[in-house]
Formats: structure tokens, C-alpha cells, sequence
């Protein structure tokens, strides 16, 4: 199986995005954020939420670009 030399993560944003939810002007949860991103057309739950946040899970450029938008920062800012 292949391992990531990431120190054990799979995503580079992550990290970022619990930063943005948590400073988010009413404190977004993971269920509101997964709920943001569903009515934007992008399929994940909050445990996707959870998983990406915990680098467990990639991240797609379909999604880097949905959270983006959600927080209104550019995409690089997430990486």
C-alpha cells in the first residue's frame, strides 16, 4: 500500500480548513460545512469533513476549489 512521506498525511489542506471553519464567522460545524458543500453540488458528509480535516483523506481539486469558495480565499491559501 502506497504511504505518503507527508509525515503520514494525505492532504496538505487540511489543517487549513479546520483553521477556517472554526475562525468562520458563526463557528461552522462539520455537519454545516459538509451541508455547504453539498448545496454547492459537492457529495460529502461530516465524516469526509472530519477525514480531510485529520489528513486522513485526499482532496480533490473539485473540492479545494468548493472550499474555497465557501470561505472566500483563493486556492493556493488552502495549500
Amino acid at each position: 500500500m502506497f504511504k505518503n512521506k507527508n509525515n503520514g498525511r494525505n492532504n496538505l489542506c487540511g489543517e487549513k480548513i479546520r483553521e477556517l471553519r472554526m475562525s468562520f464567522a458563526t463557528k461552522l460545524s462539520q455537519r454545516g460545512l459538509a451541508d455547504k458543500m453539498q448545496l454547492i453540488g459537492i457529495d460529502v458528509d461530516k465524516n469526509a469533513i472530519q477525514r480531510i480535516e485529520c489528513g486522513k483523506r485526499f482532496v480533490t481539486d473539485i473540492e479545494l476549489k468548493a472550499f474555497s469558495e465557501i470561505f472566500n480565499i483563493g486556492v493556493e491559501e488552502l495549500i
